[in-house]
């Protein structure tokens, strides 16, 4: 598991939670299908993420950076806002908690596909 592997899976997953909410408001088979194609990317690239790695530092610092960018990108794309500052002091704390994981910036285990 390295950063970039993680952010790749955070942002591919993001794809997939605003087609799905696309669908679950508007309806639409390309809302569906963008956040079923999203979900098959997360599947592939949490496996990547995985080999080599172990659940614990994987599921960590995918749900940091995961709802960091998820954040951002509700913040930013669809104007949505916290009722509370202390809510935002709970984003920094979360940026604490992945510094304190040291996640590392590149991955020394390269990827070989598992049999089947």
């Amino acid at each position: 598991m390295s950063l970039p592997q993680i952010v790749a899976l955070s942002s591919v997953e993001i794809i997939g939670d605003f087609g799905l909410k696309s669908y679950a408001n508007n309806g639409g088979i390309l809302n569906l299908g963008v956040g079923i194609m999203g979900y098959i990317g997360v599947v592939s690239l949490l496996v990547v993420a995985l080999q080599g790695s172990s659940i614990l530092m994987v599921n960590g610092a995918w749900d940091a950076i995961s709802t960091l960018l998820e954040s951002a990108a509700a913040y930013i794309i669809l104007g949505e806002r916290f009722d509370n500052y202390l809510q935002y002091f709970g984003l920094c704390l979360i940026v604490i908690g992945l510094y304190f994981l040291k996640v590392p910036l590149t991955k020394n285990h390269p990827f070989k596909i598992p049999p089947l």
